[in-house]
């Protein structure tokens, strides 16, 4: 990471770049985190087209800018733009955090993983990672995330459970050998023995499809979560709180995978809170 870097009448400048932007909730977050903190600084929606995100990319340093965050369908596309990828980037094959450097030079990284595995543990201190395999539903860069970071946190297996087999295939040759592939039709079936059940698809979502999944073979220690988090409470996670397993909701993986892009732009590491929560929540 990089130190702050104070662009005209010394103001931090950062912001999130996507095509469309409009519903990125992380001005709500960095904006509380600059008022909490009293810092001079600010965070911008910054619509960018996928033919000019290079050019925007190079701007930054001209513009004054510490850095950006970036959403779809940005964060594939920056990995041959940016001028430096942290083992994270290129492991996830995903950039979503860029710094930039006093000598104007972009450094990327990705903190999916980070905010993920933290939201987990923290929501869920009980959880124990060596206990037994995970169930990932979804095989696309969100997923990609989720299985590396769960690698690292010592889960035995990884089963990755995706619509298209395919998709699911690509993802575990990836990984170390810890991850396992099973068809869609089976997803209830898996979920004997798991210890932590993870959706990264969009059934569930606001707008979409619910999530079918059985959970009667799920045991009732393990723990599920869900990356959606409008709704807050998904049907899957409704469902398995009514059976009294553990659950944990999505926005707590904003939330935690903000903190290193604003201690990298402002210089300060910033708390995750039920006040933040409850703020980020309220801007909708």
């Amino acid at each position: 990471m990089t130190g702050p870097s104070q662009g005209a009448h010394g103001s931090i400048k950062a912001g999130v770049m996507g095509w469309p932007v409009d519903h990125s909730r992380s001005p709500a977050v960095h904006g509380y985190w600059l008022k909490t903190y009293g810092i001079h600084g600010t965070y911008e929606r910054l619509p960018v087209r996928p033919e000019g995100l290079a050019a925007a990319l190079r701007s930054l340093a001209d513009d004054g800018y510490a850095g950006v965050n970036l959403t779809v369908p940005h964060k594939v596309a920056a990995m041959t733009i940016v001028d430096e990828l942290s083992p994270e980037a290129l492991r996830i094959g995903a950039v979503n955090t860029i710094f930039v450097t006093p000598q104007g030079r972009l450094k990327a990284t990705n903190t999916d993983a980070y905010g993920f595995i933290t939201n987990l543990k923290n929501s869920a201190p009980r959880f124990d990672p060596k206990l037994g395999p995970a169930i990932v539903l979804g095989a696309g860069g969100a997923a990609r995330a989720i299985c590396i970071a769960l690698e690292d946190a010592g889960v035995p297996e990884v089963c990755i459970i995706n619509r298209t087999i395919e998709r699911a295939e690509l993802l575990a040759r990836d990984l170390r050998k810890s991850a396992v592939v099973a068809p869609w039709a089976d997803r209830a079936t898996r979920l004997k023995n798991a210890s932590l059940v993870v959706n990264t698809t969009s059934l569930g979502m606001k707008g979409q499809a619910p999530l079918e999944i059985d959970l009667d073979h799920l045991p009732p220690e393990a723990t599920v979560t869900d990356i959606v988090y409008v709704p807050l409470e998904t049907p899957l996670l409704a469902a398995a709180r009514l059976r009294g397993n553990p659950v944990v909701d999505g926005l707590g993986m904003l939330l935690y995978q903000a903190q290193l892009g604003f201690e990298g732009w402002f210089g300060k590491r910033p708390e995750v809170t039920p006040a933040l929560r409850d703020h980020v929540l309220a801007a909708g």
